[in-house]
């Protein structure tokens, strides 16, 4: 539709958002949980370009199905949404712009993937380490079966806002890999989702936290829905270390 007063709101537009990396507010309970993500020595060792690259294969081979399944999340949590309830109306065009914005997300892994070595019928015929295949599933299960706070706490903290800030750390560590291999055209399209996380998930979890709090039913929804960031934190930390074992 062209009339601009039905046009999705883009997430800088969000009212209001609070949080921040030095304001967590609730949060602050699972920020050990984060950092210790953001610090694995995955990307520990991807940041200083010293992680094997049999290991640096496996890793975003395994990954994919959660990168791509990642927009397939957000709609179930998009189905959750009721114009009636608090705080549902500015979740909803929030999941409808950002679903739109993952939905090249997987594209642009698949070039990062490829960029590495990794051929495109391995990440279609991936069977997943039982570690990393456990952070699908998890998602798959909260965000079928949660409530709309505890969808967005699974997905959109406890998955995307480590991802924020490892990426940071890493491209160039990551840019390492492809010196020598790829002309700068080839390696900017390999390197495109890194650059993106990196840019466009800074303030996005923090959004993300700002809708919870809103959607949360009362204490107890709330409590629930950090203790499933908390879980994602978990199961990711958890694919990591599968990770390390080529």
């Amino acid at each position: 539709m062209s009339d601009s007063t039905n046009a999705v709101r883009t997430v800088e537009e969000i009212p209001e958002v609070s949080f921040q990396p030095d304001s967590l507010g609730v949060f602050e309970a699972i920020r050990p949980a984060k950092d210790r993500l953001v610090h694995h020595p995955v990307w520990e060792q991807l940041g200083r370009g010293e992680f094997p690259l049999e290991n640096y294969q496996k890793m975003l081979l395994h990954f994919y199905p959660l990168v791509e399944n990642f927009p397939k999340f957000m709609g179930l949590a998009l189905a959750k949404t009721r114009t009636h309830l608090r705080g549902h109306d500015d979740t909803k065009n929030w999941l409808i712009g950002n679903i739109k914005v993952e939905q090249n997300h997987a594209s642009w892994f698949q070039d990062w993937a490829m960029g590495i070595g990794i051929e495109a019928s391995s990440l279609t015929h991936v069977r997943p380490a039982p570690a990393i295949d456990a952070i699908v599933n998890y998602l798959w299960s909260i965000n079928e079966r949660g409530s709309l706070a505890e969808s967005l706490a699974a997905t959109n903290i406890g998955i995307e806002w480590a991802t924020g800030e490892w990426s940071q750390n890493v491209v160039r560590g990551a840019e390492t890999y492809f010196h020598g291999k790829w002309s700068e055209k080839a390696r900017r399209r390999s390197m495109a989702w890194l650059r993106a996380h990196a840019r466009y998930d800074d303030t996005h979890p923090y959004e993300a936290m700002e809708l919870v709090t809103r959607c949360a039913k009362d204490d107890d929804d709330l409590q629930l829905a950090i203790r499933a960031a908390e879980r994602s934190l978990d199961f990711y930390a958890m694919g990591l270390d599968a990770c390390l074992q080529a």
